[in-house]
């Protein structure tokens, strides 16, 4: 287990900074925080994702007890994507801790990984609206899916995000959302949106408490981003109604490609 020798304010700054797009955009701290802890600080990708899942796990509780105390919660959506997203992350735990993380194979595979779902969670910040219309076009022109296969779908998008979220991070937010959004296309947004918070939340806690147990979570910079982050979702979800919201997402999508490609092409 690493630590940090002392308080690192630049790691507060950079919490608070990456809060406050979280609080203006939505945006999970994932795509953000790990590539910036990867690329800025040099911390080690294994120990940048397990530092990260807890900060998640930390920061969406808040969330979860917003859209709880709201009703936009819709529990048997989030009991399916447990279903598939527990044990996907617990084995991919287990194989975490069976390998050597300090390899440079390892390292390139979690920031490779991580460097296409930034692209992903760039392409979903431009286009989501436009691919769900055309998933929504090619699903209407389908017979009508089955009660059953949407659940059985729901389980699999669960399988597909534990994987993702336990090795870089990343993928709940702009691959769980845009997902369900297609899968329950009658379902209120927010509704979607709480019930994937409230999904992450013991998703990244389970994630994070394993790469703890593997040695891969630095407590000392966890904590001092915390300092930063709190008080940046806070102010980032007072000002976001009085910024212009599609200039911010393209300035953040663009952002996203720049670390992406850093990332994927060094």
């Amino acid at each position: 287990m690493s630590f940090l020798p002392s308080f690192q304010p630049l790691y507060s700054l950079s919490g608070f900074v990456v809060g406050m797009l979280v609080g203006l955009t939505g945006v999970g701290g994932g795509s953000l925080m790990t590539p910036l802890l990867v690329l800025l600080f040099g911390v080690h990708p294994a120990t940048a994702v397990g530092t990260d899942l807890l900060y998640a796990a930390i920061t969406k509780t808040a969330g979860t007890a917003v859209h709880g105390m709201h009703g936009r919660v819709n529990w048997k959506v989030v009991a399916m994507l447990g279903a598939g997203s527990v044990p996907a992350a617990l084995l991919m735990l287990w194989l975490m801790a069976g390998v050597d993380r300090k390899s440079p194979e390892i390292a390139h595979l979690i920031t490779f990984s991580l460097g296409l779902l930034l692209f992903l969670t760039a392409f979903m910040l431009l286009f989501r609206n436009q691919a769900l219309a055309q998933a929504r076009k090619w699903r209407g022109e389908r017979e009508a899916v089955s009660p059953r296969s949407i659940a059985l779908l729901t389980v699999l998008l669960g399988l597909v995000l534990g994987v993702l979220v336990t090795m870089t991070s990343v993928g709940a937010g702009a691959l769980g959302v845009t997902v369900l959004l297609v899968l329950y296309p009658q379902t209120d947004v927010r509704e979607i949106v709480g019930s994937d918070i409230v999904h992450a939340v013991p998703l990244t806690l389970i994630g994070g408490m394993g790469y703890w147990a593997i040695g891969e979570i630095n407590w000392t910079m966890l904590g001092t981003l915390l300092v930063g982050s709190i008080p940046g979702i806070v102010v980032g979800s007072l000002i976001a109604p009085r910024v212009h919201e599609r200039v911010i997402r393209l300035v953040l999508a663009a952002t996203l490609v720049i670390v992406a490609w850093k990332l994927v092409f060094g």
